[in-house]
C-alpha cells in the first residue's frame, strides 16, 4: 500500500521484502481545470507542465539536468519519457525513469521539480499530484498531492536522496515562480543535503 506523504514527510525506498528499490518512476499528473463558458458550456484550457529531475553530487554541486530539451541524463541512469503539453488523459502525465543501481556514486541527491514554461500559473491547474513507483513491480511506494491553486508557477516537489545504502524519498513541496529550473535554483538549493 503506498504512502500518502505530507511535506516534509519521508519515505524509505524498500521493498515489502526489506530489499532495496533498484528502479523507480516518479510520475506527475495535473489536469487543466474546467471552466465555465459565456453560454453555459464549460471549457479546459491546456496547461503545459514539466518535470524535471537535478542530480546534484555529495558537496551539493549540479552534476546533470533531466527534463524535455535533455530526455537522458549523461551516465544514463534517469530517463524522462516526454514532454505532455496539455495535462490531457488520467495517471501520470510526465514521468522521469530512474535506475538507481546506475546512478553515479558521486551523486547524493536528486531533485524533482514541476514548471510551467509557458508561464501559466497553478490557478489553472486541478489534480496536481506526484508519485513514486516501483519500476519492476508497477506498484505504487509513496505519492504526494501538490499544493492547490494560486498563483506561482513552479514548485520543488520531492528528493530521493542516499540514505546509508539505499535511498529516501522526501516530500517538499516549496512553491516558485520560474519557467525553468535555472530561475527555481534559490529554492532548490536549501534542499540539497
Amino acid at each position: 500500500m503506498a504512502v500518502q506523504l505530507t511535506k516534509g514527510q519521508s519515505v524509505n525506498l524498500t521493498k515489502g521484502d526489506g530489499g532495496q528499490l533498484t528502479k523507480v518512476r516518479m510520475g506527475l499528473g495535473w489536469d487543466p481545470i474546467t471552466k465555465k463558458g459565456l453560454f453555459g458550456g464549460s471549457k479546459a484550457k491546456d496547461v503545459d507542465l514539466d518535470a524535471s529531475c537535478l542530480m546534484f553530487d555529495t558537496s551539493g554541486q549540479l552534476t546533470d539536468v533531466i527534463y524535455f530539451g535533455q530526455l537522458a541524463s549523461k551516465c544514463g541512469s534517469v530517463l524522462h519519457t516526454g514532454d505532455n503539453r496539455t495535462g490531457a488523459g488520467d495517471g501520470d502525465d510526465e514521468s522521469i525513469i530512474v535506475d538507481l543501481t546506475r546512478v553515479p556514486v558521486n551523486v547524493k541527491t536528486l531533485v524533482f521539480t514541476v514548471n510551467s514554461f509557458l508561464g501559466q500559473t497553478f490557478n489553472d491547474v486541478s489534480n496536481a499530484s506526484c508519485r513514486l513507483v516501483d519500476e519492476t513491480t508497477g506498484s505504487e511506494i509513496a505519492n504526494y498531492t501538490l499544493s492547490t491553486q494560486g498563483s506561482h508557477t513552479a514548485q520543488v516537489m520531492a528528493k530521493v536522496t542516499r540514505d546509508g545504502g539505499g535511498w529516501k524519498m522526501t516530500a517538499i513541496g516549496q512553491l516558485g515562480s520560474g519557467r525553468t529550473f535555472e530561475q527555481l535554483m534559490p529554492i532548490i538549493t536549501p534542499h540539497v543535503s
